[in-house]
């Protein structure tokens, strides 16, 4: 094979989508270009493990696979326009780089606040260097800590915050929960229940509508009239697809980049998507397009996507069968951790027990039009342990089955 593929981001999606169009046959030149100076790294434990000091920064990097060690990587080098019909990408430093196939694996950047006040002393967790810069505040004696939002992120970093010694954690959201989008209002509750008997307190149901202080964030003023102190403010407030450098291309960039139901990006066989920026259909559920921002997806959507663009490049016809991956996610807070199997979000209508009780180990299924479409635990091993068990009736949904 000759010619050149091209991937548009150079983290685990990126370096998934390397590896995996070496095992579907591509055997032509490989170019993996990220805007950050360094190679893939694992990003979940930054605001966990990392963050609280249990590991190293070094130790999240990825190893690259035998398979790819031909690979060029350019780094520290943002995209910034497209051209597909030509297939050309004008990169930052004004150079163009040819591609005969392209994956687009450029992710997501933290959402900020635009609240006035002070940006000093308020933070985000997307890079390393996001992770390093709030190390060193949260380890400071007395620190007073506000998290802006209550989803995955915010929860940790409150976990984090508490067991680094923080003086004052408070997490603020205008839900009337915490994470009661993506678990629905009974783990939701459980989990409010369990960070507060570790020491954080919540402001919900409130927005932040600013921040007090001169040069300095020194505290947080709610929509409620509330102004709790805060010289340490991390804004966990969701993501923003990396999209713009596609923008004049005819495509469907509203939330991430649509794709088919083989990854395949505005009708272009020559382009794929992967990973967090990718909104495509899901043939196990519904087969409505959504981006699906859990760890488990950069992997999965780079096996599919390759093996589509690689049959392309080839002159053949890709595998017809449509992309219905079992989403996976976890997240570790204080001392237990969250588990979930399969896409909870869409049987938040239908939550039933199925092991346990909450308070202690618990597992709960969610259910659409009666089928089990998503299984989460809340607890010890024991309930992460009871969620595994549950997996298998999540595989083989009526769309799937002859």
């Amino acid at each position: 094979m000759t010619g050149r593929v091209v991937v548009v981001g150079a983290s685990l999606g990126g370096l998934r989508a390397a590896e995996q169009l070496r095992a579907a046959g591509w055997t032509g030149a490989i170019t993996v270009v990220g805007d950050e100076p360094v190679m893939p790294y694992n990003r979940p434990p930054l605001s966990k493990e990392v963050l609280a000091g249990k590991g190293s920064f070094e130790s999240l990097a990825f190893r690259p696979r035998a398979s790819v060690a031909d690979v060029e990587w350019v780094l520290g080098a943002a995209v910034t326009s497209a051209d597909l019909g030509r297939r050309v990408l004008g990169l930052a430093h004004g150079a163009e780089l040819a591609f005969d196939g392209l994956v687009v694996a450029t992710g997501v950047r933290p959402r900020r606040l635009g609240c006035p006040g002070p940006l000093r002393g308020r933070h985000t967790v997307r890079t390393v260097a996001d992770a390093r810069a709030l190390r060193t505040e949260l380890v400071r004696p007395g620190a007073r800590v506000a998290v802006v939002g209550a989803g995955f992120i915010g929860c940790e970093v409150a976990a984090t915050a508490v067991a680094l010694g923080a003086a004052e954690v408070i997490v603020a959201d205008p839900e009337p929960l915490p994470m009661l989008r993506p678990l629905g209002e009974l783990l939701a509750r459980d989990l409010l229940r369990r960070h507060e008997q570790r020491g954080v307190r919540f402001a919900l149901g409130t927005a932040v509508t600013g921040f007090e202080g001169e040069d300095r964030v020194t505290g947080v003023v709610l929509g409620d009239g509330r102004r709790p102190a805060a010289d340490v403010v991390i804004e966990a407030v969701g993501s923003i697809p990396n999209t713009e450098w596609l923008a004049g291309n005819g495509l469907d960039l509203a939330d991430g980049v649509r794709t088919d139901e083989l990854l395949r990006v505005g009708g272009l066989p020559h382009v794929v998507a992967v990973g967090d920026v990718a909104r495509f259909p899901n043939a196990r559920y519904d087969g409505v397009p959504r981006r699906i921002e859990h760890w488990s997806m950069p992997a999965d959507t780079a096996k599919r996507a390759a093996r589509t663009l690689a049959a392309h490049l080839a002159g053949a016809e890709p595998d017809p069968e449509p992309f219905a991956p079992l989403p996976t996610f976890w997240s570790d807070q204080h001392d237990f951790r969250l588990q979930c199997f399969g896409a909870p979000a869409l049987g938040l209508d239908d939550v039933r027990v199925l092991e346990g009780e909450p308070g202690g180990d618990v597992v709960a299924g969610y259910h659409s039009a009666g089928r089990l479409v998503g299984v989460v635990a809340l607890g010890g091993p024991a309930a992460t342990a009871a969620a595994a068990r549950h997996r298998s009736g999540l595989l083989k949904p009526p769309a799937l089955t002859a």
